[in-house]
């Protein structure tokens, strides 16, 4: 799970995003889940309360056990009507699901904090079924040039304070070389909050 929701201190948290900010983008990516469905970076768990109920089983991937205890009392705060959360502490490389496993995998402000994300993609891919889809919305490289020259300026110290968090990843070519095909894209500014850390990419793919 990214910075912007668990791994940096709250006035930056604040400064960049707010979670009620990010309620409508987490409303319309897990829309589209349905079901046996692998959360990556399930981080605090709060995506839990948005999944719809043709999702039969929420499978949530993080490293982190201290974020996995939040995420299990997210999980009993939050009803997820018919879906089964099991929770998986491991890393988004080395995902232990058997291949063609899943319908659908999840991933929200998350690909910018991990360590190797082509091979963690590639692992994405790997557990998906044929005909699967993967749903995410991620912030990452600007088209414009002048936020590009910040976010590639700041990243290197960014990453070292916000877990891990880089500010220029290129998401969609990220997807693109991992094997995706993207199918629905939609990029853009958040309406409030620095650029060089809101510039989301929001969409649909699925494996080639």
């Amino acid at each position: 799970m990214c910075f912007y929701q668990e791994h940096i201190v709250p006035h930056l948290v604040n400064l960049a995003m707010r979670n009620r900010e990010l309620t409508p983008y987490r409303e319309r990516v897990l829309a589209g889940a349905e079901g046996r469905v692998l959360e990556v970076g399930i981080g605090a768990g709060a995506n839990l309360k948005f999944y719809p109920p043709r999702v039969r089983e929420i499978l949530a991937l993080e490293p982190s056990a201290k974020l996995i205890t939040m995420a299990r009392n997210a999980a009993r705060r939050f009803s997820t009507r018919s879906a089964a959360v099991n929770f998986m502490e491991a890393s988004a490389e080395a995902i232990p699901l058997d291949t063609s496993s899943v319908d659908t995998v999840v991933m929200t402000w998350t690909l910018c904090s991990i360590p190797a994300p082509l091979k963690a993609l590639g692992e994405m891919r790997r557990v998906l079924k044929p005909g699967g889809q993967l749903l995410f919305v991620e912030h990452g490289l600007s088209p414009d040039a002048s936020v590009r020259k910040w976010q590639n300026r700041l990243t290197p110290l960014w990453k070292r304070i916000a877990g891990g968090c880089h500010l220029n990843r290129p998401v969609s070519g990220l997807l693109e070389n991992a094997g995706f095909h993207v199918t629905h894209l939609k990029t853009g500014y958040m309406e409030r909050g620095p650029k060089p850390m809101t510039f989301l990419y929001e969409g649909i793919a699925s494996p080639d």
